[in-house]
């Protein structure tokens, strides 16, 4: 006996539409990206990571005065309860700081005293705790790791500027401060990719925010998603030098490797982020002894477009703004994360608003109306 089922499977659930949202376009054809209906072309480099938030999370821009209150607000939340602190010394150096911010925030969830309220107000309430806590949990982690001092944030500084400052222990020159803003606002959000998913699926169960962040955060951590950054600056490491490039790359292309921070499932033409990326790694590593990362960089990038078509994605040229900040690699996804928990909040926030929980079906191929044999009767 077989099922019957006129079911077509999507591998992938690609083409599928399984949301209405207002919160980003990805514009895969043009190769634009659009946030609450503006082009990131057009405001990436004339607004903050601050009003960005802002932007995704109500549909406009804010003013001056209402930009200045929030950024004060999510600053003054950034430091972690002893709680979470004494966590983090406990965790084994060995493990990815990714697993770590994904239980440091189970461990704020389980100190939270309405982390299990999902009204507006409690919501609003803990996106902003969020928002200003994931930053701390990775810049603290790194102190701990390196046995250095942990380090407060600057009220005079805004939210990616105390991010920097608080991992590395030093402010931030200005163009520092410009890159690390620009890194996070183009990481803030991206249509229904594979971790924002997670998050509404989780979110639509009516579970807490806390855990849908969890599980977007396991989400982005596999090299698919957000894990391609990590992997493309230790590509870049392997090849050392502008002149091992072109036997590197095509030794890659022969064995139909994948080359780590090219093509993208939505865009067909380059990545609009891409483009942002490409002009602060060339701006940070110009004239210091990081100048190579970015030349080989841009050679891959030549002939990977050259032999095969393919344009670079946000992970690619991330890997190079990351690694001249000072970001060690393997923090790079955590990088990611603190800047896509803005969008996550906002879809976890829209899928709040007009819930139904998310299930889908599936299309069986196994076997049916097997006969039982009872465990005495088995050989």
């Amino acid at each position: 006996m077989t099922a019957k089922q006129n079911k077509v499977v999507v591998r992938g659930l690609e083409g599928i539409v399984a949301a209405e949202t207002s919160i980003s376009y990805v514009d895969g054809v043009n190769g634009n990206l659009y946030y609450q209906g503006y082009n990131i072309h057009d405001f990436a480099e004339k607004t903050t990571f601050a009003e960005v938030v802002q932007l995704l999370w109500t549909g406009e821009l804010p003013n001056k005065n209402t930009t200045i209150n929030f950024q004060s607000e999510i600053v003054s939340d950034m430091r972690l309860p002893g709680q979470v602190v004494e966590m983090l010394r406990l965790t084994p150096p060995s493990s990815h700081p990714m697993a770590v911010l994904r239980t440091a925030i189970s461990m704020l969830s389980a100190i939270d005293p309405d982390a299990n309220n999902i009204s507006l107000k409690s919501n609003q309430r803990k996106a902003k705790r969020l928002l200003a806590q994931i930053p701390t949990i990775i810049a603290d982690l790194h102190r701990i790791r390196n046995n250095a001092p942990l380090i407060s944030p600057d009220p005079n500084f805004n939210i990616s500027t105390n991010f920097l400052y608080m991992l590395r222990g030093t402010p931030p020159t200005k163009l520092e401060q410009k890159a690390m803003d620009r890194l996070m606002i183009l990481h803030a959000d991206h249509g229904l990719n594979a971790s924002t998913f997670t998050a509404r699926v989780i979110t639509s169960t009516l579970g807490d925010m806390h855990s849908a962040i969890c599980g977007a955060i396991g989400a982005l951590k596999g090299p698919l998603h957000g894990g391609a950054n990590q992997r493309v600056m230790e590509m870049l490491l392997d090849i050392g030098n502008l002149k091992a490039v072109k036997e590197y790359v095509a030794g890659m292309l022969e064995n139909k490797q994948r080359i780590m921070g090219f093509g993208h499932r939505v865009y067909r033409v380059e990545d609009p982020r891409a483009k942002h990326l490409r002009v602060f790694s060339e701006k940070l590593c110009e004239g210091t002894d990081q100048q190579h990362f970015f030349e080989i960089s841009h050679r891959i990038e030549n002939i990977v477009k050259k032999e095969k078509g393919i344009f670079p994605n946000v992970d690619f040229y991330s890997a190079t703004v990351q690694h001249a900040l000072g970001i060690p690699p393997e923090y790079f996804t955590t990088i990611f994360a603190a800047s896509r928990a803005a969008g996550w909040i906002a879809h976890i926030m829209e899928q709040y608003a007009d819930n139904r929980l998310i299930r889908p079906t599936s299309k069986y191929l196994g076997k049916l109306g097997r006969k039982f044999t009872p465990f005495k009767n088995r050989e």
